[in-house]
């Protein structure tokens, strides 16, 4: 595996990699590596010729207060299981490498972007999407490969290919659990023992909500959505800051249930923050 630091060096691979014809598969990250990461470089492996997984930890997508400086790192373990997972290139760039200066332009995000998490963290999916599109440039991916826990930032980077024409197919990655259910997290580890006890309880509502969407003969979202809403307030300690039903990969609200939706939840604990969802459709479920 190779370990490359600076931007000009990653494009210098890519130029060869792609003079010859080969395929590059993307995983993008912000490290503290965990079974979902790895899984995406793992379908990255099958479907092209070389792997690439960056990380870094980006400032743009963290608002005043959030957690950027507390953000788990552990660069050398991160090395260990990229190499171990069949990474071939793991990009590593500084801050000051990926923004030298300050940004003369970024990207907004207009739709799907006030809703959901983004509804609470004003300017993180402007972040997400301007560091994603500046990744793109750097690695020129065939295929970038985004896990479906994070749904809404899949959503806004699908949306992100689409509008600019770019030709990087966006693969989406099941979301990888723990035995009890919670959603692999690297913020997982900022639980406390009570809230990690009680964290898978979150996966548990949806599955509960989905269900009874399946089994149900009535189409309007409302009902369910109050049967997310309650069910979490009822069994969860920590602060519920959303529980909705949605479009997908629109983000839109709607009346009755047709077509692909997202169950999505978000719930804040002392020091972390957890999201987690199941995407409904006709053709499968996430």
């Amino acid at each position: 595996m190779i370990v490359i630091t600076t931007v000009k060096a990653m494009q210098d691979w890519t130029e060869t990699i792609k003079r010859d014809g080969k395929t590059i598969g993307f995983v993008p990250t912000m490290g503290f590596l965990h079974e979902g990461h790895l899984s995406l470089a793992e379908q990255a492996g099958e479907e092209n010729n070389y792997t690439v997984m960056s990380i870094f930890v980006n400032p743009l997508q963290f608002g005043e207060g959030e957690d950027f400086e507390e953000y788990p790192r552990n660069l050398e373990r991160d090395k260990k299981l990229a190499r171990q997972n069949g990474v071939d290139v793991l990009f590593v760039p500084h801050v000051r490498e990926m923004y030298p200066r300050i940004m003369t332009s970024s990207l907004i995000v207009k739709k799907g972007a006030d809703v959901l998490c983004g509804k609470s963290r004003p300017g993180h999916f402007d972040g997400v999407a301007t560091v994603v599109m500046k990744l793109f440039s750097i690695v020129s991916p065939d295929r970038a490969y985004f896990g479906m826990k994070d749904a809404q930032q899949v959503a806004v980077i699908e949306n992100l290919v689409k509008d600019f024409h770019l030709k990087t197919d966006i693969v989406r990655g099941r979301t990888v659990r723990e035995e009890d259910g919670l959603a692999k997290s690297s913020r997982n580890v900022n639980l406390n023992d009570e809230e990690r006890a009680e964290a898978p309880e979150i996966y548990k509502v949806l599955s509960e909500t989905k269900e009874l969407i399946l089994k149900g003969s009535r189409k309007d979202s409302a009902y369910y959505e109050n049967f997310l809403q309650e069910s979490l307030n009822r069994r969860i300690s920590g602060t519920v800051d959303y529980a909705e039903i949605r479009t997908f990969p629109e983000l839109e609200k709607t009346e009755e249930i047709n077509g692909a939706v997202i169950i999505a939840a978000a719930v804040k604990y002392s020091t972390v923050r957890l999201i987690d969802n199941i995407l409904l459709s006709k053709e499968s479920e996430q």
